[in-house]
């Protein structure tokens, strides 16, 4: 069928635009996401909401390309049949510690513009531990250290805001958009546990003048490939677009209402403004995101690359939609206008997209920081109201098989963890292996690793990837 192709572009004057919005983290979701919806805010209702682009560690090339494109880039958002070229506009400029000095980051934050900070920096970047500020984190241990140079994302965000107390600044507004529940609550945590670390008074004035929203954020941004890459050169007159994205169409994003000074055009772009982001966050969490890391280790361990292969086999088709709704869903309570099984259907819809490519390797990245949220907190909800939840197992114990996989292929982990876990797997194989990453505290809570239930359920999943192979456990659970 061919495609039809849709273009979208700036309604704004981009000259008129100030930095107003710091986004750290400007990856490819950053681009595909919270971008989008202030670029479609700002074309219904005007604005001089400018975002500086911020990388900490890797993504300088990216930025430079960036600033040398005018601050401009493409997205392609893709289906069976439409393309929507999308050029965005937000930009005003682009800042990387290591290319520009970190007091040019540290003093943006400080500027009198600037009222929000949003941020799109992975579970890893907050650097806690059990809800928590980590104090044994190394980068964290550094910055406490050296307070003024600092290196991870919460340490710029407490010394830029004690640059903005100095120079009597108003508060602004912390945003975070990273796919974990509370994720506002955790970044307030992390940052007022950290800035208590240096200065009570400083701790005092963020809690009384910072805010901290919680949101849910859903679309789905396959990293970047070859593929996406010649999209994007179709588009953009030959030409390749170092920021350039692919994603699907769909969007959302809900946002606790809880804005310190002035709000961008969020919902004016189709954001949802509420008093309680959770029940929202718990069924995306648990219904798409626990899908995806169910596929991602049952399907990768089958030998398919892609979630939209995983739906061209009926056994995955089938096995994705029921973990949603007979394993997920009695955990979750109800929310209003919101039919679950709609949802579901929806989301079977979006995983079959043969246009996204979305690689069930790129959704094993960093796992063990996604497991409580995507997985273990059904777990405990099923296992407390003694409801079934097979698939639920399977998905955990395909998680350590592909630990084990990975160990023994001489591979590597895209995980904070990796190290530890790829050792366990390693000295341990079969039962003694399970017991031993489910005895990682930096994983499972204390109540979840002491429940028999829990462990004979894992312990007999992993048995039957193992002797039977994940293919053929998932069909099994399906007949049983």
């Amino acid at each position: 069928m061919q495609e039809t192709i849709i273009r979208a572009n700036p309604e704004f004057a981009k000259d008129e635009l100030r930095p107003r919005i710091l986004h750290i983290g400007f990856g490819g979701f950053a681009r595909a996401h919270p971008m989008v919806y202030l670029q479609e805010g700002m074309n219904k209702a005007g604005g001089d909401f400018g975002v500086v682009a911020v990388r900490l560690n890797s993504g300088m090339e990216e930025l430079t390309a960036l600033d040398e494109a005018g601050h401009n880039y493409l997205i392609a958002e893709m289906d069976a049949e439409t393309v929507t070229a999308r050029k965005i506009g937000v930009v005003t400029g682009t800042c990387h510690p290591k290319r520009d000095g970190i007091d040019t980051l540290l003093d943006l934050i400080a500027s009198e513009p600037m009222a929000v900070i949003s941020l799109t920096i992975t579970e890893k970047g907050y650097c806690v531990r059990n809800g928590h500020l980590d104090l044994e984190n190394k980068g964290i241990i550094a910055d406490l250290a050296n307070p003024e140079e600092p290196g991870t994302a919460i340490g710029v965000i407490v010394e830029g805001l004690n640059r903005r107390r100095k120079a009597g600044r108003d508060g602004l507004t912390v945003l975070s958009c990273d796919n974990q529940p509370d994720n506002g609550k955790l970044a307030r945590a992390a940052v007022l546990s950290y800035a208590h670390q240096r200065d009570g008074k400083l701790a005092d004035w963020i809690d009384a003048n910072v805010s901290f929203p919680s949101t849910m954020v859903d679309r789905v941004v396959p990293a970047l490939d070859d593929y996406g890459r010649g999209v994007l050169r179709s588009l953009n007159d030959g030409k390749d677009d170092e920021n350039g994205i692919v994603c699907e169409p769909f969007r959302q994003w809900v946002i606790e209402d809880d804005f310190a000074t002035d709000r961008p055009p969020f919902e004016e772009g189709g954001a949802m403004m509420t008093d309680d982001v959770r029940p929202f966050e718990m069924m995306k969490l648990r219904m798409l995101n626990g899908a995806h890391t169910f596929l991602a280790m049952l399907g990768s361990l089958s030998g398919l690359e892609t979630v939209s292969a995983c739906m061209e086999d009926e056994v995955f088709r089938r096995a994705a939609r029921q973990i949603m709704m007979d394993e997920q869903r009695p955990t979750l309570p109800e929310i209003d206008g919101v039919s679950f099984e709609e949802y579901a259907d929806a989301l079977i819809h979006r995983f079959a997209n043969p246009k996204l490519k979305h690689r069930t390797s790129q959704i094993a990245w960093d796992t063990s920081q996604k497991l409580p949220q995507r997985l273990l907190h059904g777990i405990e909800i099923n296992i407390q109201n003694n409801h079934p939840w097979p698939l639920l197992a399977l998905a955990v114990a395909g998680w350590i098989r592909f630990i084990k996989m990975t160990a023994e292929n001489g591979g590597k982990l895209t995980d904070p963890l990796s190290e530890e876990l790829l050792a366990e797997a390693r000295a341990y194989d079969g039962d003694q292996l399970v017991d031993r990453i489910l005895a990682n505290e930096s994983i499972f809570e204390e109540d979840l690793r002491r429940e028999p239930a829990f462990r004979s359920a894992i312990t007999g999943a992993y048995r039957y990837i193992v002797e039977k192979g994940p293919r053929e456990a998932v069909e099994a659970v399906l007949k049983a």
